[in-house]
């Protein structure tokens, strides 16, 4: 039986275990923030709304908003944002552009050729074919990693595995360095940032980017047109900018990118690195990796390729790179698009994706695109049945996410102190395809996405797509009593935010509550950043009848309009305390791991040590590390203590009547209190990160790393940053706890 026949069956038996256990929406009366009398109410209402949404009109938007090249600042790139502007007007919300100039490198050199032991030219070309209809366009982007180095170096090359801190680890103890020499590393594991980040780290002059045929190429499946996955002439384009310092316009952090900002000069901008970077395809990574010799590559380094792969780094192999651009600052066009409540005009729920694609883009970010768009279309019907929202519906469209979340931060920078007062929460998509429901985000809103998740159908399965996702958690449990929780958990599992899209200045920096929502599990392929992101791809491999779009549309959806509509907003923050106190015991028991782990090397090195004092000759070992210390988390625990006290006290305290005014002051420190979370001072050397649950990892990029003050410091071993780190979160949560006891 294949891989993928075991996969399918066994989710079939747990999915069909499941069809018996109860779906809560389908008994429940009375949703979270509503009398039961406003419950049908509401109800009723996104029976309506799900009644407009098509899914061949999310097709037909698609194809239109992908029939050609849209990347930030060009011709398609304006004609993408009017067609979505005339959208929203057409539904009924007020609609404008808002512009920003921030800066937007593209190339105007690309070379890259082996010159040693035999010349190869690189082709940096993906051709067109004659199945997929939009790939031989004019006005495409070339092969590049936006926010490279303009550079022309020769060099050594020498192969770094996935490129990450653990691979040059390796590289070390086999005695081969890449300082002045010029790293090719595959894509996977992380986001492709972090490769030229950690070579710039250890002194390399260069770096390539390839796709393993492994990961994402005939390994994986049939290859496009035939299949889904990279065929050998495909290249992930994408931004490498550092955003785990800041995202957003490089030369203006922390301000919004106006005509009248100050502007860094790019060179010492923090975020950009300072060696020259390029992706390529496997056809041109076979032969510089087949030309290196060296030591043979560890076998699980190895990949698909017809090679033996070898870490190279020998004067035998030279590779000549060279890389120029046109740093040019371009205006941006984020819509936005608003609805005004007609109770609470001052309370915002915030609903965004971005417009912007590196080519035609029909998958990311068009299928989020079009799916946000059937919601306006759903919204504006109800319109002219006379409702009106309660608080102020605000839809986005944002644009230059792909080069570094710039348009959504830039507004987020420039509107700062009115989200911080208004934003109620941030609803945000993006690349969307059929499978399971994913959401990331607040853990106070995780009772909210249990309940919509229960009500949203599958359209595949006919089970809600709750109890689907929780089929999946189950199938990919590791132990039967994994298992068996995964059966038995009555909430969705709504994972931390790490970055890679526009929810991250929302909730990152100014702590506004946000959630990223999407659909995958199978919709795999190889066409990400590449000019087969198509609608001819996207119809046959992504989602074939466009149905989980709609499901996209109905889940985000109804969570805007819940929180438009609700009495007492839905936040529980007794669950976000749940969350953190698991993070806490992940750092305890790490804790206890490491110090094993280094007490072990402690004892082999003060053995080595007394084995060379015996014998002169003895090649002299490092001195044992210094021992852990005891890292002290009392007052964490105490702030956590006092948050289940205020989390228990405010959640008895909700059946109270209160007038309408001191509703509306509860929904609005309600809706304010997750900044009570941000630090500031922000994170250890990264201020513009403020929030102290969540952050992309500093060395994992999109990843999450959760209490990323406490955890990273840790996993440097900086004992007393990591000390002071849990002090910092302490008094956050104990700011949180205070203001639910207020």
């Amino acid at each position: 039986m294949s891989t993928k026949k075991l996969y399918l069956w066994n989710a079939c038996f747990v999915l069909s275990s499941m069809v018996a256990l109860p779906v809560v929406a389908q008994q429940q009366t009375t949703l979270l923030g509503f009398s039961p009398q406003s419950s049908k109410a509401q109800l009723e209402l996104e029976k309506k709304f799900d009644a407009q949404l098509s899914a061949a009109a999310i097709g037909q938007n698609i194809k239109a908003l992908s029939a050609f090249p849209h990347h930030m600042g060009s011709p398609g790139g304006k004609a993408v944002a009017q067609n979505i502007l005339r959208q929203f007007q057409a539904a009924g919300f007020d609609a404008k552009i808002e512009t920003y100039q921030v800066l937007f490198p593209t190339p105007t050199t690309r070379v890259l050729e082996m010159t040693s032991p035999k010349v190869y030219k690189a082709l940096l070309k993906e051709p067109a074919l004659t199945q997929d209809a939009t790939s031989g366009q004019a006005g495409q982007l070339p092969t590049y990693n936006a926010w490279s180095a303009d550079g022309d170096v020769t060099a050594p090359l020498v192969f770094v595995n996935y490129g990450l801190p653990e691979d040059y680890l390796v590289l070390e103890q086999m005695g081969v360095t890449v300082k002045g020499k010029i790293v090719i590393a595959k894509y996977g594991r992380s986001w492709r940032g972090i490769k030229p980040k950690v070579a710039q780290e250890h002194g390399a002059l260069g770096c390539l980017i390839y796709s393993d045929p492994q990961d994402d190429g005939y390994t994986a499946g049939e290859v496009y047109p035939k299949g889904a996955f990279k065929n050998e002439y495909g290249v992930q384009r994408g931004s490498i900018m550092d955003m785990v310092i800041y995202p957003g316009d490089p030369v203006t952090p922390n301000v919004g990118a106006t005509p009248s900002a100050q502007r860094l000069n790019r060179l010492e901008a923090p975020n950009l690195l300072k060696i020259p970077v390029l992706p390529i395809s496997y056809k041109d990574a076979q032969p510089l990796l087949a030309a290196l010799e060296g030591k043979p590559a560890p076998k699980q380094w190895a990949g698909s390729l017809p090679i033996t792969y070898h870490v190279g780094g020998t004067e035998k192999t030279k590779v000549h790179l060279k890389t120029a651009f046109d740093w040019k600052i371009t205006t941006i066009e984020n819509v936005i698009a608003t609805i005004k409540g007609a109770e609470f005009p001052d309370q915002w729920v915030v609903r965004g994706n971005h417009h912007d694609a590196w080519v035609n883009g029909a998958n990311d970010p068009i299928s989020g695109m079009a799916a946000e768009l059937e919601e306006a279309k759903a919204i504006g019907a109800l319109l002219k049945t006379g409702w009106r929202p309660k608080r102020t519906l605000v839809y986005c469209a944002w644009d230059a996410e792909e080069p570094g979340l710039m348009g959504s931060t830039e507004w987020v920078e420039d509107h700062a102190q009115e989200l911080q007062e208004k934003c109620v929460a941030y609803i945000n998509s993006d690349s969307n395809g059929k499978g399971f429901l994913d959401v990331e985000g607040s853990h106070a809103l995780q009772g909210l996405v249990t309940e919509i998740s229960q009500s949203v159908m599958d359209p595949q399965k006919s089970i809600s797509v709750f109890s689907r996702a929780r089929a999946r958690r189950a199938w990919e449990a590791k132990s039967p009593a994994e298992k068996t929780k995964a059966l038995s958990d009555s909430l969705f599992a709504v994972g931390a935010m790490g970055s890679g899209s526009d929810y991250s200045s929302f909730i990152q920096h100014l702590g506004i509550p946000a959630l990223n929502i999407a659909f995958d599990g199978e919709n795999d392929g190889g066409e990400y950043h590449s000019i087969y992101d198509s609608y001819d791809h996207y119809k046959q491999f992504k989602d074939p009848g466009f149905v989980y779009g709609v499901a996209l549309a109905q889940t985000a959806g109804r969570t805007a309009l819940r929180l438009a509509e609700a009495e007492a907003l839905p936040f529980q923050f007794s669950y976000l305390h749940q969350t953190v106190l698991g993070y806490v015991k992940e750092l305890k028991s790490w804790l206890e791991t490491e110090k094993e782990k280094m007490d072990v090397q402690t004892l082999f090195a003060q053995q080595k040590i007394v084995e060379a004092a015996a014998d002169p000759a003895y090649h002299q070992p490092r001195p044992p590390a210094e021992p852990m210390p005891t890292i002290d988390f009392s007052l964490l625990d105490k702030a956590l203590d006092q948050l289940a006290k205020a989390c228990k006290s405010f959640e008895q305290g909700m059946s109270q009547s209160l007038t309408p005014a001191q509703k509306n002051n509860r929904n609005t420190q309600l809706y304010r209190a997750e900044q009570s979370l941000l630090s500031s001072t922000g994170l250890p050397r990264r201020s513009w990160y403020k929030h102290v649950l969540y952050a992309p990892g500093f060395y994992t990029g999109y990843g999450v790393k959760t209490l990323p003050g406490i955890r990273e410091a840790l996993e440097q071993h900086n004992w007393k940053e990591a000390q002071e780190q849990v002090v910092v979160v302490a008094a956050q949560v104990e700011t949180l706890a205070n203001r639910l006891n207020k």
